[in-house]
């Protein structure tokens, strides 16, 4: 889709850290105040996302709900991401798929067990909760960080089928191509620091834990 999104960024030319998520969370609220006391829904990616977008809710005193979005791993190597899904949207990186051979067959069973595993997810983070309704609304879309920014792709691209007023993704740490990328997917990306010496999202936290499903829904319910 055209799309004239503002990029909001701060280039630092240092490894910045951030302390954990929450820390991570209160930066990226400062930066978002703007849109405290507008109608507001803030969306976290499960499960680190989610963390981060608390705080950014309770700074906004907006409502907190999830949107999953999963990965899509290449069969023999599952960390390499040939794309992703999300309720109703889906990412393909048909350069990779097409470089590693994969069968459409394959494909889709890949599609399809991804697709369980983010209904099930779904269904345990929200226990029987139904999800936030953000049609005309200003929805913002957090994660603890980008990489490839396919995950986030899917995201937004459900968000946006979902017809709300606005979409904004806001992540603490990203690369700038995948900034780029993502600009034409949203309305506004919010991101704190882009780096050209990315590598992954964890070496930008001095803390940056696994998070557990009961860890998740306590956030989700606080503000519920």
């Amino acid at each position: 889709m055209e799309n004239a999104a503002v990029v909001s960024f701060l280039f630092n030319s240092e490894r910045a850290r951030f302390r954990d998520r929450a820390d991570a969370g209160r930066q990226l609220a400062q930066r978002l105040a703007d849109l405290r006391g507008r109608d507001v829904v803030v969306l976290g990616l499960p499960r680190g996302g989610v963390a981060v977008a608390f705080e950014v809710a309770a700074r906004l005193d907006a409502p907190l709900d999830v949107v999953v979005a999963r990965k899509l791993g290449a069969p023999q190597q599952p960390e390499l991401a040939i794309g992703a899904i999300a309720p109703g949207a889906s990412v393909l990186r048909d350069d990779v798929i097409e470089m590693l051979g994969i069968t459409a067959a394959q494909l889709g069973a890949i599609t399809a067990r991804e697709q369980e595993r983010a209904t099930d997810l779904e269904r345990r983070l929200r226990h029987g909760r139904p999800a936030a309704d953000v049609q005309g609304r200003i929805a913002v879309i957090v994660d603890d960080g980008l990489a490839t920014g396919a995950t986030a792709t899917a995201a937004a691209r459900s968000v946006r089928a979902r017809s709300p007023e606005r979409v904004v993704l806001a992540v603490p740490v990203a690369p700038p191509e995948s900034v780029a990328d993502l600009a034409r997917e949203v309305d506004e990306v919010v991101a704190l620091i882009q780096p050209f010496d990315f590598h992954a999202v964890g070496l930008w936290y001095e803390e940056f834990p696994q998070l557990t499903d009961d860890e998740v829904r306590a956030m989700l319910d606080a503000r519920a």
